[in-house]
């Protein structure tokens, strides 16, 4: 019998695992923040076997985010980790900021997502229409750790490996 899984909320930001380039040979020139959350997920056939649910909260590059866009993810985080049936939360952002976002969704959810369920930040350094896409693997990953249960607290998770959200950084500009 296969395990009951609780709905995962993906809330969408934009940023690179968002963007498009004209060529999908093209891993530099695009446009961060111009696909929707709903595409992302359609994009991801292995993730059918999840309750999801979508939220386009922003639709950024992530070095545009300012506080207005961090108060309203806050508030939508907050609210859906209030609900009994969401079992834990998925963000998907840009890398350009997403240890300052990490860092302020710990502070004001608590170091346990403020309701003992995981918060889960994912980017990509490539755009969506890249040949090469790494978004798909990480927001699959994100959201299989944002329905683990057991998974609590604001984390990322990105390129095969899962970083507390209060110490993570993003060390290199391209790499993956």
């Amino acid at each position: 019998m296969a395990r009951v899984l609780g709905r995962v909320v993906v809330l969408g930001t934009g940023g690179t695992i968002a963007g498009a380039a004209a060529s999908a040979t093209d891993n530099v020139g695009y446009a961060a923040a111009q696909r929707s959350v709903q595409s992302l997920l359609a994009a991801v056939p292995a993730l059918a076997r999840f309750d999801i649910e979508a939220e386009q909260v922003a639709q950024v590059d992530s070095k545009d985010m300012d506080h207005a866009v961090w108060a309203a993810l806050a508030r939508r985080c907050a609210e859906h980790l209030a609900r009994p049936e969401v079992a834990g939360l998925v963000v998907t952002h840009g890398t350009d900021t997403l240890e300052e976002t990490a860092w302020l969704l710990h502070r004001v959810l608590g170091p346990d997502g403020g309701s003992a369920k995981p918060v889960v930040l994912t980017a990509a350094m490539r755009p969506a229409t890249s040949l090469q896409a790494d978004g798909p693997q990480n927001l699959l990953d994100a959201v299989t750790v944002a329905a683990e249960p057991g998974a609590r607290g604001v984390v990322v998770a990105i390129a095969g490996q899962v970083w507390a959200g209060a110490e993570v950084r993003k060390v290199h500009t391209w790499r993956l």
